[in-house]
């Protein structure tokens, strides 16, 4: 691919090829001996305890008398292709029953305020527990950066994509009132 005996610089080279020209000059460092005797024990206890994840073989080893951490162990089992078998949480099925709605929004292009509605929940730290508190909002033709239909609220929530001045102009409308004569 590379010859260096070429008229052609070796840049120049790697450039008409479209690769960096720092992997034309790297040479990996063979694994050293010690590295490899660990790798060695670390495969045989994985046969042993395949659940068993990067700090549990760093205890095992370190038990046996080898002094390693747990990054070592890492980068070892990353350079072996091992890694722990364990259970892994299932969250993108849904729960057989749970009715699945349809996003009605997916083609609707929003031109005009008051359009679109939409709520958000948002949980709140409140000291000891946790609180919620709800907004709910109209849209512009202008989504916010999210994606989200809420850019303004019946509470006066202010979003950090929309300048103060844009909530001053809605608050000074009639949607405003309307808002909070439906909050007393």
């Amino acid at each position: 691919m590379i010859d260096r005996s070429h008229d052609l610089s070796v840049t120049k080279q790697a450039k008409v090829l479209g690769i960096s020209r720092g992997s034309v000059y790297y040479r990996p460092r063979p694994v050293s001996a010690d590295d490899l005797a660990i790798m060695r024990r670390m495969d045989e206890l994985h046969l042993e305890f395949p659940f068993a994840g990067s700090r549990m073989l760093r205890d095992l080893l370190q038990a046996e008398g080898i002094e390693i951490g747990r990054q070592h162990v890492t980068t070892l089992m990353k350079r072996m292709g091992i890694e722990a078998i364990y259970r892994r949480p299932n969250t993108s099925k849904p729960e057989p029953g749970h009715k699945i709605y349809p996003y009605l929004l997916r083609k609707l292009p929003v031109m005009q305020p008051n359009q679109v509605w939409a709520m958000d929940i948002t949980p709140a730290f409140a000291g000891a527990g946790y609180t919620s508190r709800w907004r709910a909002g109209s849209s512009t033709s202008q989504l916010s950066s999210t994606g989200s239909a809420a850019e303004y609220s019946a509470i006066g929530y202010r979003s950090r994509w929309r300048p103060a001045s844009a909530l001053k102009r809605w608050r000074s409308s009639g949607s405003s009132r309307q808002a909070r004569n439906l909050q007393h």
